[in-house]
């Protein structure tokens, strides 16, 4: 009886694909076999991505969000103005970093320098995830297609053996 879902897939495979079970890549052959086992194939691949999320990760991804918000863009303009506006009025009191702000653009260049690589590693990570999204839209939209042309071959059958009835009506 193991062997029944076995021939069952590797029939289905050779008929639906046209081409012999052993030259299905293993990504269809998976597919297969859950449809000849009436297995679902979707799966929420969020989870399964989020799951292998280690804390540098995570922390990347919330640098990257934090870095690319209305929010660090607003404080990071205030910032710099209070700085620029508070080492400009040289005339009342001496400045810490004079003009052309030399400290200023020294920490400016270190936060581009920090923030460049995290939010490419975030987008790296976002990339993966849509590669494996993709996949996954792959794997539904191959089991859908391999299904439909299941459903089409029973129409076409029961189509057959009533237009075979019909003429054995009338000729009877």
């Amino acid at each position: 009886m193991a062997t029944a879902p076995n021939e069952a897939v590797k029939l289905l495979a050779q008929r639906i694909l046209a081409m012999g079970f052993d030259d299905i890549p293993a990504r269809e052959r998976l597919v297969i076999e859950r449809v000849a086992k009436r297995l679902a194939v979707s799966r929420n691949v969020n989870i399964e991505f989020d799951t292998e999320m280690t804390f540098g990760k995570r922390l990347a991804d919330r640098v990257a969000a934090f870095g690319g918000s209305w929010t660090f863009l607003i404080m990071f303009g205030a910032v710099i103005f209070l700085w620029v506006a508070g080492n400009s009025a040289a005339l009342v009191m001496p400045a810490f970093d004079p003009y052309p702000f030399i400290l200023l653009n020294l920490l400016l260049s270190l936060i581009a320098a920090v923030q460049a690589p995290v939010i490419m590693m975030s987008q790296n990570r976002l990339a993966a995830k849509d590669r494996l999204q993709a996949a996954h839209d792959y794997e539904v939209n191959l089991k859908a297609e391999i299904e439909i042309m299941a459903l089409h071959e029973k129409l076409d059958e029961i189509r057959s053996k009533d237009l075979a009835e019909l003429i054995r009506h009338v000729k009877g």
